[in-house]
């Protein structure tokens, strides 16, 4: 006995040792990201900068015919200022101390960084303004009608409950929480649970903030006035929306998070909107998707397959498996599902409604249910 009590301070001292990287790797990260969004105003003018060079280069006669310019980059300028705000004002709320928004705790980040803080803001036209209530129709709606269609009669004692991995800026997670279900959103983008609690948790009314998510691209606009229109968020106001009690928001990697043992047959239901081919491995997704489930549990899904890391270049270690649709099929079956609907839906994601420019995905929507097991099943 006295001897293995060494071997079990050794095991705690590790533990706790692992526990503080963890934890310096994550304010580490978090540190990162704040800077990236503290960044963002500067990188911006750095942007309108870089017109004003372009346009003075100009000749005497070609300028001439522009002398709106000058004015519009000050409407750039103004407009960014105005998105700072936003972002500022989030910020202060959001950070775990007001020591993060010190200038000298800021970091010099990536632009590629700075690029996700943009991406945030066009998101949130998607998640949260009235402009994106065509987009979340195409995605969010087949998958909420579905829902309310499968579970007819769900009781508000015993509501069911649904995983929304991928969740995002967390709109549909709320949505289907205000459907009658215990909903609960999972993130892993620190980016994205940031902006989505302060949504969620802090708006006061709707259309309390104006951004402007289309300011950073010259390219395929129509007008100067479309590039450059405002857009009121949120188009709803979260606390008052309806919300089923245990609605939450679950910070993590999926596949970390949903791998715990207590995890095993929880669900009722898993959805994944533009979700899937977020993975470096999708077989290891579906396993755990099917894992969760309860027995005759269902798995809705929307999205394309535009795997996120097929293109990292010169990253050897970064692994990525790249399944075809019928592939993917025939994993989940292999998974216990079976598959009760299935059709394509034709979607954009975070589009300018107004760009010349339109991408479109043809995404794959299915209803597919996890085969109940019976004793004898259990038994062998």
């Amino acid at each position: 006995m006295e001897m293995s009590m060494p071997r079990v301070e050794e095991d705690d001292g590790e533990q706790r040792r692992r526990r503080k990287l963890e934890e310096a790797l994550e304010v580490k990260s978090l540190r990162r990201i704040i800077s990236a969004y503290l960044n963002y105003p500067d990188a911006a003018e750095e942007d309108v900068k870089r017109y004003e060079r372009s346009y003075n280069r100009l000749p005497p006669a070609h300028k001439a015919l522009l002398l709106h310019y000058p004015l519009k980059f000050q409407r750039i300028r103004r407009c960014i200022s105005t998105n700072s705000f936003f972002i500022f004002s989030m910020l202060q709320v959001s950070s775990m101390s007001h020591e993060w928004l010190d200038p000298s705790f800021q970091l010099n980040v990536p632009l590629v960084d700075v690029d996700k803080v943009r991406c945030i803001v066009r998101n949130l036209v998607r998640d949260w303004a009235a402009e994106g209530q065509k987009e979340r129709d195409q995605c969010y709606k087949p998958i909420l009608e579905e829902l309310d269609a499968l579970f007819c009669n769900r009781e508000k004692d015993n509501a069911p409950t649904c995983l929304v991995p991928g969740a995002g800026l967390g709109r549909l997670a709320l949505e289907i929480s205000c459907l009658g279900f215990i909903c609960q959103g999972n993130e892993f983008s620190y980016y994205m649970m940031i902006c989505s609690s302060f949504i969620l948790n802090h708006a006061q009314s709707t259309g309390e903030w104006t951004i402007y998510p289309w300011v950073h691209s010259n390219c395929n606009s129509l007008s100067d006035s479309d590039q450059l229109r405002p857009v009121l968020i949120p188009d709803i106001h979260p606390a008052s929306a309806g919300i089923t009690e245990g609605f939450s928001m679950c910070g993590g990697d999926f596949v970390e998070v949903y791998s715990d043992p207590s995890q095993v047959g929880v669900w009722d239901v898993v959805v994944t909107c533009f979700f899937i081919d977020t993975a470096h491995n999708i077989i290891e997704y579906i396993e755990i998707i099917s894992r969760i489930l309860k027995d005759g549990g269902v798995w809705i899904n929307m999205g394309p397959l535009l795997y996120h890391f097929a293109d990292m270049y010169g990253q050897e270690d970064e692994m990525s498996i790249e399944l075809s649709l019928e592939d993917v099929k025939r994993i989940a079956l292999h998974y216990g599902f079976h598959f009760e609907k299935e059709k394509n839906i034709e979607t954009t994601y975070t589009t300018n409604p107004r760009s010349m420019m339109q991408n479109r995905y043809y995404a794959a929507f299915w209803t597919a249910r996890k085969k109940m097991i019976t004793k004898e099943q259990h038994i062998s």
